[in-house]
């Protein structure tokens, strides 16, 4: 298992704004599918921002790339990636030693 942050921003460019629209529909009929098979954890608008930060639980980077890159809207949006770890899994200490998870 593995997290990672998405950010996934508007970048219409070659589209007009109605059929980015229809894309960015389908996208999130996509979107809900994976919620539903897992892979999708949480999702959030970011107001104003016209982005959006997803949650994924995947069991690889390659997965995730799969993932996003299988929307219908991907090809019109802007990643922003982040792997994330449990807090419990970070020992400070260790890291502080440069032998982090020791």
């Amino acid at each position: 298992m593995a997290l990672f942050a998405v950010i996934a921003k508007k970048a219409p460019i070659g589209i007009s704004p109605e059929e980015f629209n229809e894309r960015l529909a389908e996208g999130f009929k996509y979107t809900k599918d994976l919620v539903d098979k897992g892979v999708l954890r949480n999702r959030y608008i970011m107001v104003g921002a016209s982005a959006g930060l997803n949650i994924y639980d995947v069991d690889s980077h390659e997965e995730l790339m799969s993932v996003l890159y299988s929307s219908p809207v991907a090809s019109h949006l802007e990643f922003e990636v982040y792997p994330l770890i449990d807090p419990s899994a970070f020992d400070p200490v260790a890291a502080g030693n440069g032998t982090a998870g020791s």
